[in-house]
């Protein structure tokens, strides 16, 4: 079973159908009971950081989500769900993250011939292994230069740029999909991205 966590702050029903095309079992939910029987949990996240951070906590999910992880369950973070596993943010006034992962998420800078937020399409540069084969089994069969839908003013950078599996430019690179263990994250929305949104949400769920 996968628990989608549902905290008033995702787009919760386009994920639950994404995941149910390839037969996984899916329930949306805000108890931290769920969590703890789940054998696989996907975060998604749009809005502000500190509200989410105070979400979570209302709810326990952060202790929740914290030993789900400590158990290696497969963790998917989306968007703002990817950023609140880190340490801290910008946009952050009064909480820190989860501190999952170390770094810290910043702002894109101001530019006259960069929008803020990045909105839309753009391509993803796949980090590879050795032997040329993807390195994160999140992204297996994703190809460079597939396109993904994006809506972020904010994005990380991790303090451990190995945990970077794929990139994408936007004023400069950033760090756009993340693999550490059975910790994955993505800063685009797979469930807006189409074929190949719906292939990373495919290897989630074939995931072991």
């Amino acid at each position: 079973m996968i628990a989608v966590i549902d905290y008033g702050m995702g787009n919760i029903h386009s994920v639950k159908k994404g995941l149910e095309l390839f037969g996984a079992k899916v329930v949306v939910t805000c108890k931290a009971d769920d969590i703890a029987k789940a054998d696989k949990l996907v975060l998604p996240g749009v809005g502000a950081f500190d509200d989410a951070m105070q979400e979570l906590e209302n709810y326990g999910l952060d202790r929740a989500i914290k030993q789900a992880i400590s158990d290696i369950k497969p963790f998917l973070g989306i968007c703002l769900g990817m950023q609140l596993l880190f340490e801290e943010s910008e946009e952050a006034k009064r909480k820190r993250g989860l501190g999952i992962l170390r770094g810290r998420i910043r702002r894109f800078a101001a530019k006259r011939t960069l929008k803020v937020p990045h909105m839309g399409w753009n391509s993803l540069k796949v980090a590879r292994s050795q032997g040329h084969k993807v390195a994160c089994a999140l992204l297996k069969d994703i190809s460079d230069d597939s396109h993904v839908y994006f809506c972020h003013s904010y994005y990380p950078v991790p303090d451990d740029k190995g945990v970077i599996a794929a990139v994408c430019d936007y004023g400069g690179e950033f760090a756009a999909a993340l693999c550490r263990g059975n910790i994955y994250g993505v800063q685009f929305h797979p469930e807006k991205s189409q074929a190949v949104g719906l292939k990373i949400l495919e290897n989630f769920v074939k995931l072991c």
